[in-house]
C-alpha cells in the first residue's frame, strides 16, 4: 500500500478575514498555521503534501511555501481548484464567483493524489494527536468490502470562536464508534456559556460535547472518484434553486455514501483544543496559543 500523503485545502480567499489568512504569520519567526499542520503531519510520518489553491494567489502562495518547505524532507504538489473547472457540458452560472466547496476542492485532486489521504484546512491548527491517529489508521485501511474512511472529531466547545459564527458538520456516532449521520451547520455562535445553531432564523441549543468535523477526514482514493461521479448530480439539482452560492460539501458526499452502505467512518475522538483563524480578531488568540505550546514544548522556536 502506498504511504498516506497529506491534502491542505487553501483555495479560500479569507473574504470574512480580510486577506490570505493561509499565509499571514502567528509568530515571531515567521511561521505560519501551515508549517505546524506539516511539523506535526511529517513527524506523524506523511512523506508527500498536497496544496489546494486558487489561480491568482499561486504566487504569494509559492513564496512563501517554497521558502518555508525548502530543505524538508516532503514531496509538494499544487492543484487549482476554479469556478470553471466542470464536468463537460456544464458551464458557470452568471454572476457565480464563489467557489463549490469542499468537496469540488478534493475532485480538483484527480490524477494527482492516488493514495490514502488526509484531508485539512489551512487555516485550522488540529495538534499532533490528530495526526498521529489519522495517519496510523491510513496505514491500515482499504476498500475491501466497502470503503473505509475516518474523521478526527473535536467537541464543539473547543472549536467555536466569540468572533462571530462558523461552519461545521454536526456529528453523531454509533457505540461502535462509526458515523452514523454529519449535517453541515453554516451558522454556529457562542452567546455566554451556550453554544447554538441557526437555521431558517430560529436558534437552537447545542451540546458543548458535541462531535463535530473540523474537515480532518482520512479517505482512499474512491472518496476522490466518488466526487468526480456525484458533482453532475449535484449541479443539476441545486444550480437551478441557487447558481450564485450552492456549494458541493465534503461531508454531504460522505452521508450519501454511509446512506448508501458503501462507507464507513470511524471517528476518531480527539479532546484537543483547535486554533483558527475565521476572523481577524482571531489572531491575536492563536498567537498567544503557539506561544505557549513552545513554552511547553511541544514545537522548537524554529523548524
Amino acid at each position: 500500500m502506498k504511504n498516506p500523503e497529506l491534502v491542505i485545502m487553501a483555495a479560500g480567499m479569507g473574504s470574512r478575514y480580510g486577506g490570505l489568512k493561509q499565509i499571514d504569520t502567528v509568530d515571531d519567526q515567521g511561521h505560519i498555521i501551515i508549517d505546524f499542520s506539516i511539523y506535526d503531519a511529517m513527524k506523524a510520518g506523511f512523506k508527500a503534501v498536497t496544496f489546494i489553491i486558487k489561480k491568482e494567489i499561486e504566487k504569494d502562495f509559492r513564496e512563501v511555501m517554497d521558502k518555508h518547505l525548502e530543505g524538508k524532507d516532503i514531496e509538494v504538489k499544487y492543484v487549482f481548484q476554479e469556478i470553471d473547472k466542470l464536468p463537460e457540458g456544464y458551464s458557470v452560472p452568471e454572476g457565480r464567483r464563489k467557489p463549490w466547496g469542499t468537496a469540488h476542492a478534493i475532485l480538483c485532486c484527480l490524477g494527482t493524489v492516488d493514495a490514502p489521504f488526509a484531508v485539512i484546512n489551512a487555516d485550522d491548527y488540529y495538534g499532533a494527536n490528530a495526526f498521529s491517529k489519522i495517519y496510523n489508521f491510513l496505514k491500515n485501511t482499504n476498500d475491501e468490502g466497502k470503503y473505509h474512511y475516518a474523521m478526527v472529531g473535536y467537541r464543539i466547545k473547543n472549536t467555536v470562536t466569540e468572533q462571530g459564527t462558523v461552519s461545521r458538520g454536526v456529528c453523531a456516532s454509533g457505540e461502535d464508534g462509526m458515523l452514523t449521520e454529519i449535517v453541515e451547520r453554516t451558522k454556529i455562535g457562542v452567546n455566554g456559556d451556550k453554544i447554538y445553531f441557526t437555521e431558517d432564523g430560529v436558534d437552537y441549543d447545542l451540546d458543548p460535547d458535541t462531535l463535530v468535523s473540523m474537515n480532518l477526514w482520512g479517505f482512499t482514493p474512491s472518496y476522490i472518484q466518488e466526487c468526480a461521479k456525484r458533482f453532475p448530480a449535484f449541479l443539476d439539482e441545486n444550480v437551478p434553486k441557487n447558481p450564485e452560492k450552492c456549494e458541493f460539501f465534503l461531508p454531504s458526499v460522505v452521508s450519501e455514501l454511509i446512506g448508501e452502505g458503501k462507507a464507513d467512518v470511524k471517528v476518531l475522538d480527539n479532546t484537543d483544543k483547535w486554533y483558527g483563524v475565521t476572523y481577524k480578531e482571531d489572531k491575536a488568540t492563536v498567537i498567544e496559543a503557539f506561544r505557549a505550546l513552545k513554552a511547553a514544548g511541544v514545537y522548537p522556536e524554529n523548524f
